[in-house]
């Protein structure tokens, strides 16, 4: 109910244009479980989830991606590589929807940020290429 409230806000107050959802972890989980029935309705654009809880840490057998196989809003997702909810490895086997582009950071933790000592990257580093990436994407939507 948030998010179709903030959209029906957004446009009385005369915004227009693409709208793009998302959060931070189970911010960006919610906004998934919502997200088709909103992009079904023309109201957003597309999704943008940053640090998928794809599972709990230490047990990937929990997995939180059923909603995600059939996912029809096209879709970002942010995961840092070292993410304890899930790793590129284990993502790899999870068979997502082809709406879903995921974006490996390197080195990143949940929190995106990478262990500037090993991997040479910065959080700057990965915000700044989030912000690229979402922008050339959002552009093309």
């Amino acid at each position: 109910p948030e998010y179709i409230r903030a959209i029906a806000d957004l446009r009385a107050k005369g915004v227009t244009g693409k709208l793009i959802i998302g959060g931070k972890s189970m911010g960006g989980r919610v906004a998934s479980m919502v997200a088709d029935e909103i992009f079904e309705k023309g109201e957003i654009a597309g999704l943008v989830c940053l640090g998928y809880p794809f599972h709990p840490p230490a047990k990937p057998e929990q997995l939180r991606t059923k909603h995600l196989l059939g996912l029809k809003t096209p879709t970002q997702i942010f995961q840092g590589t070292r993410d304890e909810f899930g790793t590129k490895d284990e993502v790899a086997t999870y068979g997502l929807s082809d709406a879903i582009e995921m974006i490996w950071l390197e080195d990143g933790d949940h929190d995106l940020k990478p262990r500037k000592a090993i991997s040479g990257f910065s959080t700057a580093d990965h915000l700044r290429t989030m912000a690229e990436r979402v922008k050339a994407w959002a552009e093309g939507l």
